[in-house]
C-alpha cells in the first residue's frame, strides 16, 4: 500500500513539471522578425561638384618681417635721453629720433675743428698774399735784366707754401666734417616704420660704437616662406618670372591665422620664389608677402562672438592659399579617390568606374579632371570593390 502511494506521488510530480513546462513555453515572447537583407548593397555618397577658376595651392609657414635691423649707436658715449616709444612693443616712426648720447664732447670737437678751419683759413689767404707778392717782385726782376725768359723756381713764387696752406685748410674742413657728423650721430634715428622687437638700453647707461641697444622690424609689410612640393609650385601661373618688390602681374595669395578659436585672413601676393632646393626636405620655398599686416583680419566663419580681429603677428605659423592656374575641374572630398585615381560614379543605383586626374588636393577636397555625367555622384564608404554597371543603393550621406 505504502508502495502504490509512493509511485503515485512520482507520477504526480512528473505530470505537474510536464503541464508547468508546457505553460512557460506557450507563455515565452516570440522572436522578433527581420527582413531578409537585400543582396544590393547600400553606398554613402557625395555630390560631384563642377567649378572653374583658380586651383588652390596650399601651404604653411611662419609670419617673419620683411625687414628686421639692431639699432646700433655709431658713436660711443653716455645715453642722456630714451624715447618713450624704445620698449618692446613699441610702435615707431622713419627718422623718429629713438635716443641720444651726451653731445657735450661732440660739441667741443666741432669747436675746435671750426676753430682750426678758421686758423687755416687766414694762413690760405697769407700765403696767396705772399704768392702774389713774389710774383710780382719776379716780374720786377726780370724786366731789369731785359725781360729774361728763364722759368722762375716754384720756391721762388712760394708755390709750395701756397699749396701747404691749401692742404691744411683741406685737412680742417674734414676734420669739422667728421666732427659735425659724430655730433649728427649722436642721435640714433628709425630707419623706417617700425614695432619694437626687444631693447636694452636706458638713460645713464654707456653705449659703445657697434654695440645693438635695440631689435626693431618694419611693420609695411610681413612675410611667409611657404615651403611647396615641385608638383605644387608647378600649378602656379609666371612663378620664376617674378620680380621681387614688383607690382607687375602679382599672384594673388591668402594668409590664414586661428585667434581666439575664430579663423581670419589677410590678403597678399606671391614676392618671389628661391632657386634652390632645400637640402633636407626637397622642397621649394615661395615667399608670399603681405602689406598692413596690422589692418585687422577679415572672419572667415559668421559665428557671432566678441573676439576682436586680431592684427597678422609676427612669429604666428599660417596656413597660405595661393591661386594656381585657372581650370576646369571637379571637386570632390579626397577620401572618394580610389586607388589607381578612379571615382566610382553613382547614377540611378548603377556604379561607373571613371578614370581621372588628380590636379589638386586641399584640405579635405580634391580637385579632378574626369568625364562625369549629369547626376553622377561620388561613393565615399559601403563597398569595398566596384565594377561597372554594379547595382548599389545609395544615400547622401558624405553631403551633410
Amino acid at each position: 500500500m505504502k508502495t502504490r502511494t509512493y509511485l503515485l506521488t512520482i507520477a504526480g510530480i512528473l505530470v505537474g513539471a510536464v503541464a508547468i513546462a508546457v505553460l512557460l513555453v506557450r507563455a515565452r515572447p516570440e522572436p522578433p522578425r527581420t527582413a531578409t537583407p537585400s543582396p544590393v548593397p547600400a553606398v554613402t555618397t557625395a555630390e560631384v561638384r563642377p567649378g572653374a577658376g583658380p586651383l588652390p595651392v596650399t601651404g604653411n609657414g611662419t609670419v617673419r618681417p620683411r625687414a628686421e635691423v639692431s639699432l646700433t649707436p655709431q658713436v660711443s658715449g653716455q645715453i642722456a635721453w630714451v624715447s618713450p616709444a624704445l620698449v618692446s612693443g613699441g610702435r615707431v616712426r622713419a627718422g623718429q629720433t629713438l635716443l641720444r648720447i651726451d653731445p657735450a664732447d661732440f660739441v667741443n670737437a666741432v669747436d675746435q675743428a671750426r676753430a682750426q678751419v678758421a686758423q687755416d683759413s687766414v694762413g690760405l689767404l697769407q700765403s696767396e698774399e705772399e704768392a702774389r707778392i713774389a710774383e710780382a717782385e719776379y716780374e720786377q726782376f726780370r724786366s731789369r735784366q731785359g725781360g729774361s725768359e728763364a722759368t722762375p723756381s716754384p720756391l721762388t713764387l712760394r708755390e709750395p707754401q701756397l699749396q701747404a696752406a691749401r692742404a691744411a685748410l683741406q685737412r680742417s674742413q674734414a676734420q669739422l666734417a667728421d666732427a659735425q657728423l659724430a655730433l649728427d650721430r649722436s642721435a640714433v634715428e628709425a630707419p623706417f616704420d617700425g614695432m619694437v622687437r626687444s631693447e636694452s638700453v636706458d638713460p645713464g647707461s654707456f653705449a659703445n660704437a657697434g654695440q645693438s641697444v635695440a631689435v626693431i622690424y618694419a611693420i609695411d609689410a610681413v612675410e611667409v616662406v611657404v615651403p611647396l612640393t615641385d608638383g605644387d609650385a608647378a600649378l602656379i601661373p609666371g612663378l620664376w618670372s617674378l620680380q621681387p618688390g614688383s607690382s607687375d602681374a602679382r599672384i594673388p595669395a591668402r594668409v590664414v591665422s586661428e585667434f581666439g578659436g575664430r579663423r581670419f585672413a589677410w590678403d597678399g601676393y606671391v614676392d618671389r620664389a628661391e632657386t634652390a632646393l632645400d637640402e633636407e626636405s626637397r622642397t621649394i620655398d615661395v615667399v608670399v608677402r603681405v602689406p598692413d599686416p596690422l589692418r585687422p583680419g577679415s572672419a572667415l566663419d559668421p559665428t557671432p562672438v566678441s573676439t576682436e580681429p586680431p592684427p597678422l603677428l609676427v612669429g604666428q605659423y599660417v596656413e597660405v592659399v595661393i591661386d594656381g592656374r585657372a581650370s576646369d575641374f571637379r571637386v570632390v572630398p579626397r577620401r572618394a579617390i580610389r586607388p589607381g585615381n578612379e571615382i566610382w560614379a553613382v547614377a540611378d543605383s548603377t556604379v561607373r568606374v571613371v578614370p581621372v586626374e588628380v590636379l589638386q588636393q586641399s584640405g579635405d577636397s580634391a580637385f579632378l579632371a574626369g568625364e562625369f555625367q549629369a547626376g553622377e555622384r561620388a561613393v565615399l564608404s559601403g563597398i569595398g570593390v566596384a565594377t561597372d554597371g554594379m547595382k548599389v543603393r545609395s544615400d547622401s550621406g558624405g553631403d551633410r
